[in-house]
């Protein structure tokens, strides 16, 4: 039972990681079962796949057969004419998606697949920006630290990273900390929204700073054309996994050193450019 709760947690883990950054995952096609993360997996025609296959943070695509389960973690399976599973095919996260918007669920086509992977980014943009709107403060103190000590909020980041596994098995494992497991994964949506939230204002206010010098953009217009920016390069081939982690690391980093007063890390507090913004 320990060992099952362990998997059910990192899975759990790995797709808040996959989730909180969407990017244009790779597809794979595969000859064996197991665990696959962050990529597309293919089932090629008259391949067959002994043993259970999941995808965390992907789509299967399944055209051939899998002689066991098929269970997929935040993304969608497609069953093609032909194809087949002898276990069961499960979903987690896709079926949500579908019951609220049927309109937007995954289809068999490229082109409906792309409609999908355009509105969860908008989605998650919407995400970003509503914790903008609800937490103006912070994500203000959030931008300070980056602009401020980017290094040390991407080794912040990179090292919280590392650690939610180990303090999930920790809770776990001490049985009086599994209520705090929600908490900690609260923690992780909290420190990346605010972060990145903060690392899109940085990138739109730096992007409007180059093309229109003279003129100081609002907060929000410095924040949509960031998630913008941001959104675009992630898509882009054989890169875009690297800026996808790169802004998870360092928006995390910097979410959570906007909840560590300044004097904790040795640095003297220095006015912030750009404009005001309305705590209200």
């Amino acid at each position: 039972m320990i060992r099952a709760a362990l998997i059910a947690l990192g899975l759990l883990l790995g797709c808040i990681v996959f989730s909180a950054a969407p990017a244009a995952a790779g597809t794979v096609s595969i000859d064996h079962g197991g665990t696959y993360w962050g990529e597309n997996v293919t089932v090629d025609r008259d391949q067959v796949i002994d043993g259970d296959l999941t995808v965390v943070g992907g789509d299967a695509l399944i055209e051939g057969t899998v002689d066991g389960d098929v269970n997929d973690y935040g993304g969608h399976i497609e069953m093609l004419p032909g194809a087949t599973v002898t276990g069961e095919h499960n979903e987690f996260g896709g079926p949500y998606v579908g019951a609220l918007a049927p309109w937007a669920a995954a289809g068999t086509t490229s082109i409906m697949h792309e409609d999908v992977r355009l509105l969860r980014s908008l989605a998650y943009g919407a995400i970003i920006l509503l914790v903008f709107l609800i937490f103006p403060v912070r994500v203000k103190v959030a931008l300070d630290r980056l602009e401020r000590h980017p290094g040390l909020s991407a080794g912040v980041g990179t090292a919280a990273l590392l650690a939610v596994i180990p303090v999930g098995v920790l809770l776990l494992v001490s049985i009086v900390g599994i209520p705090l497991i929600p908490l900690e994964i609260a923690a992780v949506f909290a420190g990346i929204f605010i972060g990145q939230a903060a690392l899109g204002m940085l990138v739109g206010r730096r992007l409007f700073e180059l093309v229109r010098p003279h003129t100081t953009p609002s907060p929000l217009a410095a924040l949509v054309l960031g998630l913008i920016v941001i959104g675009a390069a992630q898509v882009v081939p054989f890169v875009g996994w690297f800026i996808t982690m790169l802004v998870v690391l360092v928006g995390l980093g910097a979410g959570i050193l906007a909840f560590i007063r300044e004097s904790g890390f040795g640095a003297t507090r220095a006015p912030i450019s750009g404009p005001p913004m309305n705590p209200a």
